[in-house]
């Protein structure tokens, strides 16, 4: 009686070192992931949250345009680049030559241009009308 269960030990010994060793090794991607999920989630609620203020208010058809509003900008910039953009906007009322640094540069030009043209894209794909 003794054969079968060493019989029956030794098989599944077996089948675990066979299937220990025909485990597949993931393949790396081909492709890197995408970026789009690479706003900090405070900045992406915050964008939402003055979105639906300058929309009215807290509705449902508010809520779900400003958060796919943000998710369209998304696939179109870095959040490099929106962050940037969104800085030289704010700043661009500074009086004097503190304001220069922020109204002037080519890169400041550019990036606002940039920014309006999204965001003016997002709103048309995004908002109701």
């Amino acid at each position: 009686m003794k054969k079968p269960y060493t019989a029956l030990i030794l098989s599944a010994i077996a089948l675990n070192l066979a299937a220990c060793a025909t485990t597949a090794i993931p393949e790396k991607p081909t492709e890197p992931a995408s970026q789009v999920n690479n706003y900090p989630t405070r900045d992406r609620v915050d964008y939402v949250l003055n979105c639906i203020a300058e929309h009215g208010g807290l509705n449902y058809i508010s809520q779900y345009a400003c958060g796919c509003k943000i998710d369209k900008i998304a696939e179109q910039m870095s959040f490099e680049a929106f962050d940037t953009a969104k800085t030289f906007t704010n700043l661009r009322g500074v009086p004097g030559e503190s304001g220069a640094a922020f109204r002037d540069p080519k890169q400041s030009k550019d990036l606002k241009k940039k920014l309006k043209e999204v965001e003016a894209s997002a709103e048309k794909s995004c908002f109701v009308k």
